[in-house]
């Protein structure tokens, strides 16, 4: 069985995935610069999560560990053949069947451990994973091409992991090629970021995002792959996410509370926080508190625009023009801002010190009624 670090057994995983939609724009910058002969030794690429950062770098990881192989293309008895016009590999050819395993001599991926007790990632890339980088790259290719370095979440690296990743950026051997993708790019030091040529990946469109769920995940119907869609806001990787801690339904759930609203139905709250702590899903409590935040922010944006956003579920629209309009008549937006920062801040807290989750949530719900009141 594979690694929870390689994506367990899920096909979909970058490291497996041979699917890139929506970023043709980066896919041919990086194969202009290949065919340039002039191929930056790094490459930060970045953007909101689950767009497709690491099924890029990895997707660039096979086309140059492929060429590497064929020294950039089979050359036959009528010379070179053309540059590639893509960097797709087939998952079939030896190169891809090796990272699919996680077992190819020329590629180290760096990423956050797993958490055995816990059952989920780490919060942080611990330093000694990014002191890996510095002896793999000062090896010989073992194939005699290139040697690359996928690095999944850079910016979870801490600042002696960057420390540690901006020496190797000083002084790249030759023929190295380090790829790193990163939700929050400004988090890295200025020096990594001046260091290497960045590749910002845009949110994907919301049909976009329904077409792929029908790929990923046909067990949905349309009307659900819509709602996830819209709550994804662009991105794929959320929206599997969501589907897989139940967030649809959860969604729902919370909306009917919040439709009790401004006077807030204390025993159906404690009745949602039951189903949300049920089992100590982490998985589902990660969907509700990024689902409350999310909306919240959408209701403070409706506030300050005055214009009601599509719905994702059918009766929602009423729910916010209910809570917006008394905001809008006496100039509440700060409250609804001054709310969501709060509450941004409460899970934030909950998350890294081990606090109460049932109390939390109360808490975050009694603040909104406040809010509401």
């Amino acid at each position: 069985m594979s690694r929870p670090e390689d994506g367990g057994d899920d096909p979909f995983a970058p490291r497996r995935n041979p699917h890139l939609v929506g970023h043709d724009q980066a896919e041919r910058l990086l194969l202009e610069s290949w065919a340039s002969g002039r191929m930056h030794h790094a490459w930060l690429i970045g953007g909101p999560p689950g767009i497709g950062k690491a099924t890029l770098a990895f997707r660039m990881a096979r086309f140059v560990l492929k060429q590497g192989m064929t020294g950039g293309g089979d050359a036959g008895l009528f010379g070179a053949p053309p540059p590639p016009v893509s960097l797709a590999v087939d998952t079939e050819h030896p190169v891809a069947r090796r990272i699919a395993a996680g077992g190819h001599a020329d590629l180290l991926t760096v990423q956050r451990t797993w958490d055995e007790k816990r059952k989920r990632f780490k919060r942080d890339l611990p330093v000694d994973e990014v002191r890996r980088i510095a002896p793999f790259l000062r090896l010989t290719s073992a194939e005699g091409g290139w040697r690359v370095v996928v690095v999944d979440g850079a910016d979870q690296m801490n600042l002696s992991g960057q420390n540690a990743l901006l020496k190797i950026l000083e002084e790249p051997p030759a023929r190295s090629l380090i790829l790193m993708a990163a939700d929050n790019v400004g988090s890295l030091l200025p020096t990594i970021r001046s260091r290497s040529r960045k590749l910002m990946l845009e949110p994907l469109p919301e049909a976009t995002v329904v077409s792929l769920l029908g790929r990923y995940a046909p067990e949905l119907d349309r009307e659900a792959q819509i709602a996830l869609a819209r709550l994804a806001e662009g991105s794929i990787g959320r929206a599997l996410d969501l589907h897989h801690a139940g967030g649809l339904d959860l969604y729902r759930q919370m909306l009917g509370l919040l439709e009790t609203l401004p006077r807030l139905d204390v025993l159906a709250a404690y009745g949602f926080i039951d189903k949300v702590l049920r089992g100590n899903d982490d998985a589902a409590w990660s969907a509700v508190t990024d689902l409350l935040v999310w909306w919240l922010g959408r209701l403070a944006r409706t506030t300050a625009r005055g214009q009601l956003p599509g719905e994702v579920v059918a009766g929602e629209g009423p729910l916010i023009a209910r809570l917006v309009e008394p905001a809008r008549r006496d100039g509440g937006l700060d409250r609804w801002v001054e709310v969501w920062e709060n509450t941004t801040r409460l899970f934030a807290r909950a998350d890294s010190a081990n606090l109460d989750r049932r109390q939390v949530l109360l808490n975050a719900l009694l603040s909104i009624e406040a809010a509401a009141a």
